[in-house]
């Protein structure tokens, strides 16, 4: 994995941040899909096509902060399946919940799996990213239980996208002070050496 992010000095301050980011965003994204989205249903479908285009630009925006999506295979085909996913739900909506469940299951395997990867080649350059990879697996599990849900014939909604989004957001806020601990750490030794 040669790449320039790994021979780079890691910027702390900007992963921190981006991580900040994607924990306010999910997370106000969640307080919507509990309240106002439940009974909304055209605030729904926008929230639905919303979740994973955001997921695309953050990437993308991360991705080029790290050295372009080129050098970081994973974000880029997280990015990509993620524009695919925003396509594809957007399409789908007319078809019902179960089908949007049904992608949102796929991207959630696909997309957590990219996640893990990113994880682990930052582990290298950043430390503290043991929340980043634990979240990876476990959207990978989500998705298989929206899945199995999209297989069903009980009623789904927005709500059943809720609990994965939630997730992600605790993860990427817990990413987010691990760094912030550790980049502390890291600048108190450097003052007391």
């Amino acid at each position: 994995m040669n790449s320039i992010t790994d021979t780079k000095a890691p910027d702390w301050d900007w992963l921190k941040t981006y991580y900040y980011l994607r924990f306010v965003v999910s997370a106000i994204w969640v307080a919507l899909a509990f309240t106002v989205a439940k009974t909304a249903p055209p605030l729904a479908a926008v929230m639905l096509v919303a979740y994973p285009a955001w997921d695309a630009l953050a990437n993308y925006i991360d991705a080029s902060r790290s050295g372009g999506l080129a050098n970081n295979k994973s974000q880029m085909l997280n990015f990509v399946v993620s524009v695919v996913t925003a396509v594809a739900v957007a399409a789908t909506l007319p078809h019902g919940m179960h089908a949007v469940l049904q992608i949102f299951g796929v991207w959630a395997v696909l997309s957590g799996l990219f996640q893990l990867l990113t994880g682990v080649r930052r582990w290298k350059s950043y430390g503290a990213q043991w929340a980043m990879i634990l979240s990876g697996a476990q959207s990978g599990l989500a998705g298989t239980h929206m899945l199995s849900k999209a297989g069903g014939v009980a009623p789904v909604s927005i709500a059943d996208i809720v609990p994965y989004a939630a997730f992600g957001a605790f993860y990427f806020l817990i990413s987010a002070v691990s760094l912030t601990i550790s980049d502390a750490r890291r600048r108190s030794k450097a003052v007391a050496a």
